[in-house]
């Protein structure tokens, strides 16, 4: 590893995932940039739907509009560097870049839990209280919380790792195909006690808290629903189905994140160990037009609407 003095000798990180992959770099180019397409406009596409359609200007799907545009704001922030990095020698990033991807990244996790909270929250005032629900969720009140929702997720990477802009560091090799704040962490000269309470505290503002108010949401909801009729049940399941097979899925990305596979290095290939850590990255952006597009009959009626309109 390069080792260095202090943080201004340090103008760049290698990203060292890379290795020498030879002719495959044309093969991962295609299918990297296809994928980031194929995510901004589905994306896309159902932003689009729900602009058009008067009939869905309700709560529920302007903020599933906000978490469109934040899966297209995650997908950006990995996906132009790796297609970038496929035809590079050195597989360098200057060091402002590579803060601004972390920033980038680490932002998009509390926006996708905190915006999962907030229509569990929509749910649970539709199915809880639905006499009440036009004078809660007006159209004012969403986007205030839709502006709540971005605000805490910028305070809450700030809060936890903006002690890392003013790190020395010692090395600036990361060995991964990112700019990953844990190894950015790892390469200062001395990593501060400071590290672990930051991982702490932004488990705890941007997993915790989020899920705790989707959890609390979802019991209510449940209550309600054990006590109304079948028809109600079924609409109840339609409209909450796609935001916990999201919850879901992010656990599972979490949990391959967190993994440490470095007790197992031997057993597991390194594409298993770089692809892994990036899964919500990969599918979460994707799983959400489709999930959302084909189990709310209200967008798929619009989708069939604006796609396969006759004159």
């Amino acid at each position: 590893m390069e080792k260095m003095e202090n943080s201004s000798e340090t103008v760049s990180f290698v990203l060292a995932a890379y290795g020498n992959i030879g002719e495959l770099k044309y093969l991962y180019f295609i299918i990297i940039l296809i994928w980031y397409l194929s995510i901004c406009v589905a994306n896309t596409v159902l932003i689009v739907v729900i602009r058009v359609d008067r009939r869905l200007h309700e709560p529920m799907y302007i903020l599933l509009c906000n978490l469109c545009v934040n899966e297209i704001n995650a997908s950006t922030s990995l996906y132009p560097l790796l297609l970038s990095q496929m035809f590079s020698d050195s597989h360098e990033v200057t060091v402002p870049w590579c803060f601004l991807q972390m920033c980038c990244m680490v932002t998009c996790a509390p926006t996708e839990f905190c915006s999962l909270a907030a229509m569990a929250y929509d749910r649970y005032i539709s199915i809880c209280h639905p006499f009440n629900y036009n004078v809660i969720m007006k159209t004012e009140r969403v986007f205030l919380m839709i502006l709540l929702v971005w605000l805490y997720s910028f305070l809450s990477f700030i809060f936890s790792y903006s002690f890392i802009f003013s790190l020395k560091f010692c090395g600036n090799i990361i060995h991964n195909a990112y700019c990953d704040h844990q190894l950015i962490i790892r390469l200062s000269c001395s990593v501060p006690i400071q590290s672990f309470i930051s991982n702490i505290s932004f488990l705890l503002l941007s997993v915790f808290i989020p899920f705790s108010l989707i959890s609390v949401s979802y019991l209510k909801i449940l209550r309600v629903c054990r006590k109304t009729s079948k028809e109600n049940k079924q609409k109840a399941v339609t409209t909450c189905t796609p935001q916990i097979v999201s919850v879901s899925n992010l656990f599972v990305g979490c949990t391959f994140y967190f993994i440490d596979f470095t007790f197992v290095v031997s057993r597991v290939p390194n594409e298993v160990r770089i692809i892994l850590p990036m899964y919500v990255l990969i599918f979460q952006p994707m799983l959400t037009p489709f999930m959302y597009g084909f189990n709310l009959p209200k967008i798929r009626q619009s989708y069939q609407r604006f796609l396969f309109k006759r004159k």
